[in-house]
Formats: structure tokens, C-alpha cells, sequence
């Protein structure tokens, strides 16, 4: 019976993904290809989410059946897909296009993050909500690469969406047949409406289990916070080294799911066989700070330097081949320790005989609200006011402090030791962290084979930078050399002071 839950809830995922590719295209031509049409499709598709997975346990009674519930709902993100399609365009004529564009798509994504809590209530266990996590990521890495590869690079964004479209309604088929052979278990648990259970009415006070449970949805807010704001800096760097565009982002999402993938059925096996899920989530925020130190150092100092020419292939496929590696190189293995994290803070805010659907809804919500802030946070206001190598100072940051929230779960010893380690590790990766290469905002993809032609010339006059500067869409750069000055916008050459 579990077997068909993970391919359906995959086939979810798949769809959800070529939604979001599409919706970011149609974002562009609607309101402008600018980092605020990526920060809105990330708040709406998060907030969507976030809503749909809190909504769920409390409006739908536990005694429906899950799979019917299930059903409606791919039925009904297949139909809101549908219209985002022909109604966002038109919201573009509007007084606020850019509100009503992005309020154009949470019906959709609410519907998506109800589907999460409604499966729920057929599991039994919180590795089993791990593994269904797992298999909705390894359907969305499916879903990224087919629609930004082959739906959008043969077809347009209309044949995309019918596609996605196609495949709920077929998950939803499945889903009706499937209600029918299956009956499941009645839940025992608290209803999914008494979202104060564990709270003293009397003595006025929560019981000792809902407040560790309220600390692990704070850190794994804090998880999900650092996830899409890591995502917003990341794919900001790794666009000027290979290029901003539509293979790029699938390429950069690929990675990062494939990686939330491996991690979330590590971290559901691990579910298992740890008898102190506080502990190993705390330690996977740790973990989670030394890669992300990883990725800083990587960008600035790694991969600007591999001797990569673009054009030695005139077969692009070569060419994403190397894209794919030099992202995994930089990326994957954060991504593997953020995968870790839900199931591990599903297992730790666990309370006995609590509702499925209840417990994931909160868990899901408390990521996802977590995300909202981390993308529009980074994408809107840190990058343009502190640049890209501070922001990834501030991501360390954030992934010790959901390491040392974690901790205030951990017993005495435990405790303090875990919170140092989250103190001391991620304090000297601060140092680490540097500015990617000026040459990477003036040459981007091209870079290696220009340094190589021009490293005689650069011996011989020394390039003097006069300004550099981040903004919300764009990297800038002013340079002077031999006595002209150079302009570069985000990899590319856009006026000099050379005589032609």
C-alpha cells in the first residue's frame, strides 16, 4: 500500500515543479525578468504551501478518507494551473500587477500543501512521512529537468502547464481507484481541529512536549529560512559563471532537489535507528554551517578557476553536462543536510497519538513560512545592502542558530555541548567567506578563456577596479585599464572608454 503512495505523491511533485518553472517564465513577461519576479513566485509558491499544509488537518475530518481528499485536490491544482495560465497575463494591465500576479497563483499552491497532510493520515510512522517527503522531491528533480530542458525548450509555457495539468488528473484517477481497494485506520489521536492539545486550560500553561515540539518547529523555520535564501544567493552567483539563463535555474533547482531528495531518505532512515532525533537534528544543523562554508569558498575560490572554455563544443548538451557537475561540485552537499532536516524535525516534534495530518501540517507550515522570509529577505532587501559574500556569512549564522534552538531540547550535558559546537564551528567559517572574483561579474561564462588570452596583456597593465556594487537584479562593475574604463553588467561588457 506504501509503494503506491510514494509514486503518486512523486507524480505531485513532478508537476509542482514544471508549475513552478512556468509560472517564473510567465512571471517574467508579466511584471519583468528582475529578482522580484523570483522573490514573488517564491513567496506565493511557499505562502501557498505554507497555508494549504496549515488549513488542511483542521477543516477535513480525519474519518474522511485520505485518498478521496487527495483526489479533489490534484483535480483542483490541475484546474488552478489551468487558469494561473490565462489569468495572470491579464492581471499584468492592472493597477498592481505585481500583487495580483503573484495572488494569482496561491490558490494553486494551497492546494499543493494540503496534499502533504491529507497522505499524512496513511502513515503510521515519522519515518514514513519522511519517505513521502522523499518521493514528492524525487518527482519535482524529475519535474525541473523535463520542463526546463524539453517542455519549454521544444513547446511554450501553455503545452507545459497542460502537461502538468494532465498528470494531477492522472494522479488523481489513481487516487479514486485506489480509495476504492484500501480502508484506512481510524486515528486514534486527538482531532485535527485541537491544535491546543497538550495545553493546560486550567494552570494556563502548555505541557512539557508541545514545548519542545514549538522549539523544533522554530529551528526547522530557521532550516527552511536559510534553504531558499541559500537558493536566492546561490543561483544569483552560479548565474554569472554559467550563464542567467532558463537551463541554468532548471539546472540550479535540479541540483537542489536531488540533494533535498538523497538527504530526506537518509534522514527518514536515520528516523529508525536513533533513539535521540533532538540530537541528530541539532547535529545536522552543524553540519549544515560547515557546508555552507563549503559552498562560499567553492564559488570564490574553486570554481571561477576551472579551465572551462564554452566554446571548445558546439553541442550545448556538452555543455550542461559541465553545468550540472560544477553545480553539484559547489552545492549538493548543503542541500543533502537541509533534506536531512525534515524528517529528523518530524521525528523530534513528534508527541504520541497525534494526528498525521496534523503533525506534518505543522512541521511543513513552520518550513515553509520559514522559506517565504528567507526568499523575499534575501532577494529584496540583503543582497542589494549587504552583498552576496555577507549573506552567505548570514547563512552560517542562521544554520547555528537552528542548531543551538535545537539544543534547548538536548538534556543538561548534551545541551551545552551541542550549543558550543554550534558557537565555535561556525564562528571561524565566518572568516572563511570572501567575494567571488571581479572577474566573474565583468567576464562570467567566458571568464577562463579570457583570462587565459589575456594574461600577458593583464601582466603588463594591471587592471585597477574603481566600483563594484550589487543591486537587487543586477553585479556591476567599473574598471580601468591602460588608461580606459571598462563597464560590465552581471558577465557582460556594456560600454568603454576604448576607441573602436
Amino acid at each position: 500500500m506504501f509503494v503506491p503512495l510514494l509514486l503518486l505523491f512523486a507524480g505531485s511533485g513532478c508537476a509542482a515543479l514544471i508549475y513552478e518553472i512556468v509560472w517564473f517564465q510567465l512571471l517574467q513577461l508579466v511584471i519583468g525578468s528582475t529578482a522580484v519576479s523570483l522573490g514573488l513566485l517564491l513567496a506565493a509558491y511557499m505562502g501557498g504551501l505554507c497555508l494549504g499544509s496549515l488549513l488542511l488537518p483542521g477543516f477535513v475530518s480525519s474519518r474522511s478518507h485520505p485518498l478521496r481528499i487527495y483526489a479533489l485536490l490534484e483535480a483542483g491544482v490541475a484546474v488552478m494551473g489551468i487558469l494561473a495560465l490565462f489569468v495572470t497575463p491579464a492581471l499584468g494591465h492592472t493597477w498592481f500587477p505585481h500583487l495580483l500576479a503573484a495572488l494569482s497563483l496561491l490558490p494553486g499552491t494551497i492546494l499543493m500543501g494540503a496534499s502533504f497532510p491529507a497522505l499524512s493520515r496513511l502513515c503510521k510512522t515519522s519515518s514514513s512521512l519522511g519517505y513521502l517527503y522523499s518521493a514528492n522531491i524525487a518527482g519535482a528533480v524529475f519535474g525541473a529537468l523535463f520542463a526546463g530542458f524539453y517542455l519549454l525548450r521544444v513547446y511554450d509555457m501553455a503545452v507545459a502547464t497542460y502537461a502538468a495539468a494532465a498528470v494531477n488528473l492522472t494522479v488523481a484517477a489513481f487516487s479514486l481507484v485506489l480509495s476504492t481497494k484500501t480502508k484506512p485506520e481510524k486515528i486514534s489521536a486527538p482531532s485535527a481541529s485541537s491544535a491546543l492539545s497538550g495545553f493546560d486550560f486550567k494552570n494556563l500553561t502548555f505541557s512539557p512536549r508541545l514545548r519542545v515540539s514549538a522549539v523544533i518547529y522554530i529551528a526547522i523555520a530557521l532550516s527552511g529560512l536559510s534553504a531558499l535564501g541559500a537558493e536566492v544567493v546561490w543561483t544569483r552567483l552560479l548565474s554569472l559563471l554559467l550563464g542567467a539563463t532558463v537551463y541554468t535555474f532548471s539546472i540550479i533547482l535540479a541540483v537542489f532537489l536531488i540533494g533535498l531528495w538523497l538527504g530526506s531518505s537518509a534522514g527518514s532512515a536515520l528516523t529508525k535507528r536513533t533513539q535521540n532525533p533532538h540530537l541528530a537534528f541539532a547535529a545536522c544543523q552543524i553540519l549544515l554551517a560547515v557546508w555552507i562554508g563549503w559552498t562560499a569558498y567553492t564559488l570564490a575560490h574553486s570554481l571561477p578557476y576551472w579551465p572551462v572554455d564554452p566554446w571548445l563544443s558546439t553541442d550545448p548538451w556538452f555543455n550542461f553536462e559541465l553545468d550540472l557537475m560544477r553545480c553539484a561540485w559547489a552545492i549538493f552537499p548543503a542541500t543533502v543536510f537541509w533534506g536531512a532536516s525534515f524528517p529528523l524535525a518530524l521525528a523530534a516534534a513528534a508527541p504520541a497519538n497525534l494526528d498525521p495530518a496534523l503533525l506534518s501540517g505543522r512541521v511543513y507550515a513552520a518550513n515553509t513560512a520559514g522559506s517565504i522570509i528567507g526568499a523575499l529577505a534575501f532577494s529584496l532587501i540583503l543582497i542589494p545592502a549587504i552583498g552576496t559574500a555577507h549573506c552567505e556569512q548570514v547563512l552560517i549564522a542562521l544554520a547555528a542558530l537552528a542548531a543551538i534552538t535545537a539544543a534547548i531540547t538536548l538534556p543538561g550535558r548534551a545541551r551545552l555541548a551541542t550549543a558550543g559546537l554550534a558557537l565555535f564551528v561556525p564562528f571561524l567559517l565566518l572568516f572563511t567567506v570572501s567575494d567571488v572574483p571581479w572577474q566573474v561579474i565583468a567576464y562570467g561564462r567566458r571568464m577562463a578563456p579570457i583570462l587565459r588570452g589575456a594574461q600577458l596583456y593583464d601582466q603588463n597593465y594591471p587592471t585597477t577596479i574603481l566600483y563594484r556594487g550589487e543591486g537587487i537584479n543586477s553585479s556591476i562593475l567599473i574598471a580601468e585599464r591602460a588608461g580606459q574604463r571598462h563597464f560590465y553588467v552581471s558577465g557582460k561588457a556594456e560600454a568603454s572608454t576604448a576607441p573602436l
